[in-house]
């Protein structure tokens, strides 16, 4: 077995720190979770955490990554409204990697902010997963193509961020329903999936 050097030890330690914060915030939120105690769970101290990451910002970033990450592969193909509804579940369950995500997205308008690259490549790709997805049922007949996909797409995505903003203030607002009602609309027949 090959010796681990200590680019893949610090690796490793980083992978550790950034699963640790990603349970963190969604178990007890953004606000309410301080990175010394992430620090804390990983057996660092605070500064000794900080060693990994340029900043607090960046390390943020990297939470908010992983997220996208795992959630990635557990919905490898957006197959119609049920796994997007499944997408907008999961961030009801996890309240605080929603307010990350709002809170990360409003600071990464700043070119300079370590969130700016992560959101500029982010949605580009989320759009275009949309957009495939809308494709296939306008090709199909099932809705409405008046409406180029694309632009269909930046809807979609515009509905989901708006209802998480609005969510976080008001948990009574239901986050599927939109998605649904947008669906409706955009439908020519009803949609069997």
């Amino acid at each position: 077995m090959a010796k681990r050097g200590p680019y893949e030890k610090g690796e490793a330690k980083r992978g550790e720190i950034l699963h640790a914060a990603l349970e963190i915030f969604a178990a007890e939120g953004y606000r309410g979770t301080s990175l010394r105690k992430v620090a804390a769970r990983c057996s660092l101290s605070l500064p000794g955490l900080m060693h990994y990451f340029d900043s607090k910002e960046d390390l943020l970033t990297q939470v908010l990554r992983m997220r996208d990450e795992t959630a990635r592969a557990r919905h490898r193909e957006l197959t119609g409204p049920e796994s997007y509804r499944e997408i907008i579940r999961e961030g009801s369950r996890t309240p605080g990697l929603v307010e990350l995500f709002v809170s990360m997205a409003a600071a990464a308008s700043d070119p300079g902010h370590p969130a700016h690259e992560h959101f500029a490549e982010r949605y580009p790709a989320i759009r275009e997963r949309i957009a495939a997805y809308l494709r296939r049922r306008m090709d199909e007949g099932a809705i409405r193509s008046d409406i180029p996909a694309e632009r269909l797409a930046v809807l979609l995505v515009a509905i989901a961020d708006g209802v998480q903003l609005q969510w976080l203030i008001d948990r009574s607002t239901d986050m599927e329903q939109p998605v649904d009602d947008m669906m409706r609309l955009l439908a020519l027949r009803p949609d069997t999936t």
